[in-house]
């Protein structure tokens, strides 16, 4: 085999090639026989370190390594909604017809299908002038998802029309370059933009904690940290579902097949409240479970948020998640390791900090390439899975320095079935202030201060929660029994969420407005009372306490019974309570 390198030492994934002169950092490689894909990852004079993205039992010394002379790239183009990929891009759909259960060593075959054609409706025509990132036509892919196929030249077309095509045929020329809806794009490096604008629209995931609370704003980083069995998948998969983004990526990386296999039964079945349609009609899965080779896993972290930018491109809102940046850590220990790189903290490599940056800081609200004025944004959410819920550990530390909210789970909110187990009192949200305005102009004016309020009222039940614990409750007065009975009425009425109830699972913003509304209502009105000297316990009447407690259990077209509530309780202020 001519111009091919040879095996010299096999460490695990990590491949040793010489005679490699001719290639260049982060080409794809066939490795073997069976011609494994790989990636170069290090190149020392003929020498070439490979990390392989397949299992490598069997290879051999002298086999021959042959270089693509290209990086690892994604296919971009009608027939990627709703597919399900592996850390590389295969369809797994297609390699699990064509070797099973388990992926055959060696399978290398095209992201997306080269035979179907696609309805391509021409938007544009002969002799009209174009930029790079104008919208040349479209493709209706999904009911809910009209795919845009970008011109990849500046010029004038000299050719266009419309029609059935496949992906790879042309369907329009511009200055006599043909242009198909085909577009390769290497995962490493980020999609050109204009520029990046403000983040201070909400991204509204209908979860209550967090939209209220500690809010994301579209085109935002966060972060979900949290010990084992506290909820990080759950929350994930929540915002997933009813997030108002457009397009949602889901990146499973290196968890556990079940939850995998969770999300590919359960989303096609769930029915978008938005749309009425499938959810999986507007999803992208790429699925690298923990037995997958542990290679891939580092690639599965690009190659879901070049997809998601492919989309931002075209106009789209995209929420990407990736479930978790802790087992891709844990693949760049282990590949940083096998080449024999001087450790850091805890054996990671000293660029974790670097690799992490690169991936979030890819996420933001752009305006994009083109003539026409577009903007698109793609919000970034990443669970963190620290050893024992430390959150001193690398992989945290490295991530609170850059992501903007902080959804921090707590094991002793969770053991207490308090779900999403996000806590108050260490989470933040450095989008609560940006988007403030957003919520006083689309929704009231009052939702900053009640925020704020609940918040406060939160902070300072904590505070008396000590004094109870060492001198009991009957030690406080009644105003900070009041606070107390708020706080609870907040967290068990309010901030629980049941996941599983199709009427809380998700919840409007209008609703959470009138569900806080009458919640701190009720605190001033008792508040008041208990100035004019009404005892605490007569404050609290069982009809009012009830009606609050079922508030989230109101459909959304119910929700007007919330303001009859209110005004129930503000004529308790008129009531002798004696």
């Amino acid at each position: 085999m001519e111009n091919a390198g040879e095996i010299v030492k096999i460490s695990g994934p990590l491949i040793i090639a010489r005679n490699m002169a001719n290639a260049k950092m982060f080409d794809v490689v066939h490795v073997g026989r069976e011609k494994l894909i790989g990636e170069i990852i290090e190149l020392r004079d003929d020498r070439a370190s490979i990390q392989v993205y397949e299992e490598t039992g069997g290879l051999r010394a002298g086999e021959p390594v042959v270089t693509t002379g290209a990086p690892l790239s994604m296919e971009l183009a009608p027939g990627i909604m709703s597919g399900i990929f592996d850390g590389i891009g295969r369809p797994l759909e297609i390699i699990n017809k064509i070797s099973g259960d388990r992926i055959s060593r060696g399978i290398s075959i095209p992201s997306l299908d080269r035979n179907k054609k696609w309805d391509f409706k021409a938007l544009k025509k002969n002799g009209d002038l174009v930029a790079i990132g104008d919208i040349l036509g479209e493709v209706k892919e999904t009911e809910v998802i009209t795919h845009k196929i970008l011109s990849t030249f500046s010029g004038k077309i000299t050719g266009i029309k419309s029609g059935a095509f496949t992906i790879a045929e042309t369907i329009a020329e511009i200055d006599g370059n043909p242009v198909c809806m085909l577009v390769k794009w290497p995962v490493r490096k980020g999609r050109p933009y204009k520029m990046k604008l403000s983040t201070n629209i909400p991204l509204i995931t209908g979860q209550r904690v967090i939209d209220t609370l500690f809010p994301i704003a579209k085109g935002g980083v966060g972060a979900i940290p949290g010990p084992f069995g506290s909820g990080k998948t759950v929350v994930q998969h929540q915002i997933a579902k009813w997030a108002d983004a457009q397009v949602i990526v889901y990146i499973g990386c290196g968890e556990r097949g079940n939850e995998m296999t969770d999300v590919l039964n359960e989303f096609p079945k769930l029915i978008d409240m938005r749309t009425k349609k499938p959810l999986m009609q507007r999803t992208i899965l790429i699925a690298n479970t923990s037995d997958m080779p542990v290679a891939a896993r580092e690639a599965s972290i690009y190659t879901g948020i070049t997809i998601a930018e492919y989309f931002r491109d075209m106009g789209y809102d995209v929420a990407i998640m990736a479930d978790s940046t802790s087992r891709w850590a844990e693949a760049l220990r282990e590949m940083s390791g096998r080449l024999e790189e001087i450790p850091a903290e805890e054996g990671y490599p000293a660029y974790l900090s670097s690799r992490v940056s690169e991936f979030y800081e890819r996420a933001g609200r752009v305006a994009v390439l083109g003539s026409e004025k577009r903007t698109g944004s793609i919000t970034a959410i990443g669970a963190v899975s620290p050893p024992g819920g430390d959150l001193s550990e690398p992989v945290s530390q490295a991530t609170l320095r850059i992501v903007k909210v902080f959804w921090g789970l707590s094991a002793s909110l969770a053991y207490r079935r308090h779900f999403p187990a996000i806590d108050w009192l260490i989470s933040y949200s450095l989008y609560a202030d940006k988007t403030d305005e957003w919520y006083k102009n689309n929704l009231n004016g009052a939702w900053a201060d009640l925020r704020k309020e609940a918040m406060k009222v939160l902070q300072v039940a904590s505070n008396l929660e000590e004094i109870v614990r060492l001198v009991g409750e009957d030690s406080l007065s009644d105003a900070d029994k009041l606070i107390l009975s708020a706080a609870n009425s907040i967290k068990e009425d309010y901030l629980m969420q049941f996941a599983f109830n199709e009427i809380d699972t998700f919840t409007s913003p209008q609703k959470q407005f009138k569900m806080l509304n009458a919640i701190i209502t009720h605190y001033f009105v008792s508040k008041d009372l208990i100035k004019r000297n009404v005892p605490f316990q007569n404050t609290i009447l069982p009809s009012i306490k009830y009606e609050i407690s079922q508030m989230k259990y109101l459909k959304e077209d119910n929700i007007g019974k919330i303001d009859d509530l209110i005004l129930k309780i503000k004529q308790m202020s008129g009531v002798s309570h004696e």
